[in-house]
């Protein structure tokens, strides 16, 4: 696999902390940059065969009701540091709510205050989280990354207090 996608490139990452099945690669991705990079639990379970094939992971330890392990090897940390000095290449951000908002003059009057609302307040949460995780980090890069997660939401919520009433 000599060009590696963000999301293989993302599961490689979380494999540097050691082995862990498909959910917890989930779980994971949620956890580490899931407000700036998502990961669906369908495309984990896609790339997974896919690295496997190309020797960047090896099969693990069977657990609970047939999960399985996957583990970094040599060849998926070389590709993994390969990617990460590679030039990264433009920025798109991919936005479900952003995307519902420029298309919202399709929705009723009512439809489109339930979507300014349910926005205002996961982004709220979102930022409320990006806080915490802020508070949390002890590296300086997650902190940073905490700190962006902060400024994004607050930029949503800016976005969404333009937005006219009714």
């Amino acid at each position: 696999m000599s060009d590696l996608n963000a999301t293989a490139a993302a599961l490689l990452g979380l494999l540097h902390d050691g082995p862990a099945t498909g959910g917890q690669l989930v779980a994971g991705a949620y956890e580490r940059f899931g407000a700036f990079f998502s990961v669906t639990r369908s495309q984990v379970y896609r790339e997974l065969p896919a690295l496997s094939k190309e020797g960047l992971v090896r099969l693990g330890k069977q657990g609970p009701r047939s999960s399985q392990q996957y583990v970094l090897t040599a060849a998926g940390k070389k590709a993994f540091k390969a990617w990460l000095t590679s030039e990264a290449g433009p920025d798109h951000m991919r936005s479900p709510t952003i995307l519902r908002l420029v298309n919202a003059s399709a929705l009723t009057p009512k439809q489109r205050a339930t979507l300014v609302d349910n926005a205002r307040a996961s982004y709220t949460q979102e930022l409320d989280e990006a806080k915490a995780a802020t508070k949390a980090a002890e590296d300086p890069y997650a902190k940073a990354v905490a700190e962006f997660a902060q400024a994004h939401a607050k930029a949503a919520l800016k976005l969404l207090d333009t937005i006219p009433q009714a």
